[in-house]
């Protein structure tokens, strides 16, 4: 396998636009990007930046039903006419011009992330402009129309893969992979997040385990709002160890929403950006010690 790693980019993404005011800026993406070429990341001789095609409904029907992609695509078109039972045209999900091409754009770079790493061209890939981890097979929900997540996890099982661990470091539960591949004991989905009582989605109890047949498959660790760092790292390593040595997945998916840092507007846990990349590192740890070095990183919140 080689060690190179690959950064997937289309300055295409930041037209993930919901409007003036929402809380989900696609400026954030953008300044992400310029930031790399700043330090002159992208010029590292161990790094490809690459641009991937947008999703074809094929690869959207791994986790989306028809219905609803095609339902994204009439509200694309027409943003006034979206049909708010798909989750559309809400306050956390405004219509817009192009919402389909550019959700497709951002679910493309996550799944041809994936087969890179599948495939051994790459030893890690990451996508920051994905970790839309709350849609929903049949619904967009809390800024998510199209869940790149599930979509790289299921083209991974399409190609062979048998166990895959998803971690999910956003201050948000990650319902929607959660739901996807809730009966599928070959994905083990772990997610570390504000507690539900206090925080959307209000789901991710620590009874939520998995379905029949997959028992044990979901993990969730619920921490109180006000949580630091030292408390985060501590539930963070009390748990994911043992957890990836029982279950030898054969690669790691992550999602590193920025959203549990103390100064985030919509939540309450009190994390530092120190934290946030410990927590970082430690999943490149993982990946080499548990997981042959196979390794997608997604972004979030």
């Amino acid at each position: 396998m080689s060690g190179r790693a690959q950064l997937m980019w289309d300055e295409g993404v930041t037209g993930y636009d919901f409007g003036p005011g929402h809380p989900m800026d696609p400026v954030r993406l953008a300044l992400t990007m310029r930031l790399v070429e700043a330090l002159g990341v992208d010029r590292s001789p161990d790094l490809a930046v690459v641009a991937a095609k947008a999703a074809g409904d094929s690869t959207l029907r791994l986790v989306h039903r028809q219905d609803y992609i095609d339902a994204v695509r009439r509200a694309s078109l027409d943003p006034v006419a979206a049909e708010a039972h798909y989750g559309l045209g809400t306050g956390d999900d405004p219509a817009f011009g192009g919402m389909h091409e550019a959700s497709a754009l951002i679910a493309g770079q996550s799944v041809a992330a994936a087969e890179a790493v599948w495939a051994g061209r790459v030893g890690h890939a990451v996508n920051f402009a994905g970790g839309l981890h709350h849609a929903m097979p049949g619904a967009a929900s809390g800024f998510c129309i199209y869940n790149d997540a599930a979509l790289a996890i299921a083209r991974l099982l399409e190609l062979g893969a048998e166990r895959v661990a998803y971690i999910d470091l956003d201050v948000h539960h990650g319902d929607g992979v959660q739901t996807v591949f809730w009966d599928d004991p070959r994905v083990l989905t772990v997610s570390l997040h504000e507690h539900p009582r206090t925080l959307f989605p209000g789901t991710g109890w620590p009874g939520e385990a998995g379905g029949e047949g997959a028992e044990g498959g979901a993990v969730n660790v619920a921490l109180p709002p006000g949580t630091v760092d030292e408390g985060w790292l501590r539930a963070l390593h009390a748990v994911l160890p043992e957890l990836l040595d029982a279950f030898g997945p054969q690669v790691l998916v992550t999602q590193h929403g920025a959203d549990t840092h103390a100064e985030d507007p919509l939540a309450h846990l009190a994390l530092t950006v120190d934290a946030q990349r410990a927590g970082a590192e430690a999943v490149h740890g993982w990946a080499h010690e548990h997981a042959g070095g196979r390794w997608l990183a997604l972004g979030g919140g």
